[in-house]
C-alpha cells in the first residue's frame, strides 16, 4: 500500500500538482487583476464624482448669477416703465388740462354771447314797451340817450 501511495503520489507531484498548482496562480493572477482594475475604476469614479461635482457646483453659482442677473433686468424693466408711464400721465394730464381751457373759454364766449343776445332783446323789449305809449315820452328818452353817449365820448 505504502508503493500504491507512493506511485500515486508521484504521479500526482509530477503531473497534477504542477497543472492544479497553475490554475491556482492563473485564478490567483486573474483575481488579482480584477481587483486592481476595481481599484482603479473606483479612483476613476471617485475623480469622475468630484469633477461631476465640481462641474454641478459650477453650474449652480452660474445659474444663482443668471438668476440675479434676470432679477437685475426685470427690475429694471419695471423701473423704466414706471418712468414711462409717468411721462405719458403727464402728457396725457397736461393735454387734458388744455382741451380743458380751451373748452371753459369756448363755453364762457358762447355764455357770454347768448347773455348779449339776450340782453338785447330784453332791452328791446323794454324799450317797444315803453315807447308804445306816448311820443313825448319817446322824445325824453331820446335826448337823454343822445346826452349820456355825448358824456361818455367826451
Amino acid at each position: 500500500m505504502l508503493l500504491a501511495f507512493g506511485v500515486v503520489f508521484f504521479v500526482l507531484a509530477k503531473y497534477g500538482w504542477p497543472a492544479i498548482i497553475d490554475m491556482v496562480e492563473k485564478r490567483s493572477d486573474f483575481i488579482n487583476n480584477a481587483i486592481k482594475e476595481a481599484e482603479e475604476a473606483h479612483s476613476q469614479l471617485e475623480n469622475i464624482k468630484i469633477t461631476s461635482d465640481e462641474i454641478l457646483s459650477d453650474a449652480r453659482q452660474k445659474q444663482l448669477e443668471i438668476l440675479q442677473e434676470g432679477a437685475s433686468i426685470k427690475n429694471k424693466m419695471i423701473e423704466d416703465a414706471k418712468k414711462q408711464a409717468t411721462v405719458e400721465a403727464n402728457k396725457i394730464i397736461q393735454s387734458a388740462q388744455v382741451s380743458i381751457q380751451k373748452e371753459k373759454e369756448e363755453a364762457l364766449k358762447d355764455v357770454r354771447k347768448q347773455v348779449a343776445a339776450l340782453s338785447l332783446d330784453i332791452a328791446e323789449k323794454i324799450m317797444r314797451q315803453q315807447l308804445k305809449h306816448n311820443d313825448s315820452e319817446q322824445m325824453k328818452l331820446i335826448d337823454k340817450l343822445l346826452e349820456e353817449m355825448n358824456i361818455s365820448q367826451s
